[in-house]
């Protein structure tokens, strides 16, 4: 028995936040004084960072496990199958539902169950659970599918990744321009004869000594924020130099125990979250395989328009190129292709798959 995808699908929100929009804002260091610098250039110093040009915010009547029951109803409509066979709900998230203009989490009860209440399963044997596993939520839900399916406890599972950032930012942080939200999800089977297509093989590390503090909850930078709320922080470079360090050898162990030889890799789907930081772990994955160059379109990205949405990226990403709406990209049956994140914990993991 095989691990395969048979369905994907996505919510973008289509509500967009332009670079340009927050031109208008003023931005504060950790210490609460004021960023030197006019907000438009601090703004185009972002953007040539990041990559980012824009990012989306869901609408104020939309949650994250709104957007996740949109996303999971694609995935099931394009596997063609009935949501009662469903084993297994499992919703990566780090927030819960936050409602617009709150920085309140609600997370009870688990958005999978919200998620199976507004699909209408009825079905008690489908399990419903979250999953928190910062950024890489999404590809722990389809490790863990996947062992499932070799344990024999479940035939079929519905994996979802959802977020919204944009209501637990600090608008006075020039990080909070990174974030936004938006939906993935992906329905998975265990599947025989499917001519060796399937999850090939897996890896995930928890980093939770000083590592664990490089994405936390902290108080706002504007001089008189309230000192009772805290907002998603993030300490950029040391994020950036972890995942230099730590994710191209994990992408390189996880296509080792897969088997795998790195010029039989189709794409990366690697998660979103700084185009420079992915340009760089790809490079230094190559690196290891003692190659100083990166095939042409091996590594889509769609950061630049939708921004970084923590779990959803990798579905959402997958599911566009798999649907072939991002330009140069395109995949096939038999294609190799590598799931890579990073994210709070600090945890990382990475998923080979033949198509």
């Amino acid at each position: 028995m095989q691990t395969v995808i048979t369905g994907t699908g996505r919510f973008i929100p289509a509500g967009i936040k332009w670079n340009r929009d927050f031109t208008a804002h003023s931005f504060y260091t950790e210490n609460n004084v004021a960023v030197p610098g006019e907000a438009e250039v601090i703004v185009q110093k972002f953007e040539q960072v990041t990559g980012i040009a824009a990012r989306r915010y869901a609408d104020t009547d939309t949650n994250a496990s709104e957007m996740a029951t949109y996303a999971a109803a694609a995935a099931i409509k394009d596997a063609q199958i009935d949501p009662e066979t469903i084993d297994q709900i499992i919703t990566a998230h780090n927030f819960g539902d936050v409602a617009k203009h709150t920085i309140q989490s609600h997370a009870v009860p688990s958005l999978a169950a919200r998620v199976k209440h507004a699909l209408g399963i009825k079905n008690p044997w489908c399990v419903a659970y979250d999953l928190l596993f910062g950024c890489p939520g999404w590809i722990q839900g389809v490790i863990q599918a996947d062992a499932y399916f070799k344990a024999g406890m479940a035939k079929r599972c519905l994996v979802i990744g959802t977020e919204t950032l944009s209501r637990v930012i600090d608008s006075y942080d020039r990080d909070s321009m990174i974030f936004s939200d938006g939906a993935g999800a992906a329905i998975l089977e265990a599947k025989a004869n499917v001519d060796g297509a399937g999850v090939l093989g897996a890896v995930a590390q928890s980093y939770s000594m000083e590592e664990t503090n490089y994405i936390f909850m902290g108080k706002g930078y504007f001089p008189h924020s309230d000192p009772r709320i805290r907002y998603l922080k993030m300490q950029g470079r040391k994020v950036y130099e972890f995942a230099l360090k730590v994710v191209p050898a994990a992408m390189k162990e996880c296509l080792e125990r897969s088997k795998v030889e790195i010029q039989s890799l189709k794409k990366i789907f690697i998660h979103q979250a700084n185009e420079k930081m992915d340009i760089a772990i790809v490079k230094a994955f190559y690196k290891l395989f003692n190659s100083d160059t990166v095939p042409e379109h091996v590594m889509p990205m769609n950061i630049r328009e939708l921004g970084n949405s923590s779990v959803a990226t990798v579905p959402t990403l997958f599911d566009m190129v798999r649907k072939g709406v991002l330009p140069n990209h395109s995949l096939a049956p038999g294609d190799i292709v590598l799931f890579a994140s990073v994210g709070a914990g600090m945890n990382i993991n990475a998923v080979c798959y033949r198509l």
